[in-house]
C-alpha cells in the first residue's frame, strides 16, 4: 500500500478533520483541522495503517499569525518502508495538544523537548518536566520572540546568571557589528 493509499483512508476515516495534504520529494505529510482530536489520528495511522515507528516531534512557530505554532509528528513504517508527517496547529492562548505517550513510547522525551524548548504542554503526559533547561526557567529558547543573544535570568546555584555572548554563533549573520547584540538579525530588524 503506498503512502497516498495511506492519506486517501485517513480522509476517508477522518473526513473534514484532514485540512489538506502534501507531497514534497515522494513525501507526504497530512494536516489536522481539529488539534485536540491528534490523539486519534495518530491511533488510527500507528494501528490501521501500520505506522510503528515514531522518528520526531518537533514544533514551529509562525509568530506574528494565528495560530501561532504548528507541531510536526514524523511517522515511518517499518512493513511499507514509507514516511508520513502528520501537522497540526495550536493558538498560542492554550498552546496544548494530548499527549501521544500511550501510542508510541518514544514520544515521552519528544513532547519533553517540545514543551522545554517552545512551551507547548502535552496533556496526559506521564512526566511532563524540563529536559534541557533546569526546572523553573522562565523562558522557552525556541521561541521567536527570545533574543539570540539570550537572556539574563536571577537564579541562583546555576553555572551562568549573565547573557551569553553569541561570539560568532551559528546564528549570527552581520559580523560588521561592534558587539553580538548589534550582529542579531533581531536588533537589526528592529532598527529599520
Amino acid at each position: 500500500m503506498s503512502v497516498l493509499e495511506h492519506v486517501n483512508r485517513l480522509k476517508e476515516r477522518f473526513g473534514e478533520l484532514i485540512a489538506d495534504y502534501a507531497e514534497f520529494r515522494s513525501e507526504f505529510g497530512v494536516r489536522i483541522a481539529d488539534s485536540a482530536r491528534i490523539r486519534q489520528v495518530c491511533a488510527f495511522t500507528k494501528d490501521e495503517l501500520g505506522y510503528d515507528l515514531l522518528l520526531d516531534i518537533c514544533s514551529i512557530d509562525n509568530m506574528g499569525e494565528t495560530p501561532r505554532f504548528e507541531v510536526v509528528y514524523h511517522l515511518f513504517s517499518m512493513r511499507h518502508n514509507s514516511m508520513l508527517r502528520i501537522k497540526t496547529c495550536i493558538n498560542e492562548e492554550n498552546p496544548e495538544l494530548p499527549s501521544v505517550t500511550r501510542i508510541w513510547r518514544a514520544a515521552d522525551w519528544h513532547e519533553r523537548e517540545v514543551y522545554d524548548m517552545m512551551g507547548i504542554r502535552f496533556s496526559g503526559h506521564p512526566d511532563l518536566r524540563r529536559i534541557l533547561m533546569w526546572e523553573g526557567y522562565p523562558y522557552f529558547p525556541l521561541r521567536k520572540d527570545f533574543p539570540l543573544s539570550g537572556k539574563p535570568v536571577e537564579t541562583p546555584g546555576t553555572a551562568f546568571a549573565e547573557t551569553a555572548p553569541m561570539e560568532g554563533g551559528p546564528f549570527v549573520s552581520n559580523a560588521a557589528g561592534a558587539n553580538a547584540v548589534e550582529r542579531e538579525p533581531r536588533a537589526r530588524d528592529a532598527e529599520e
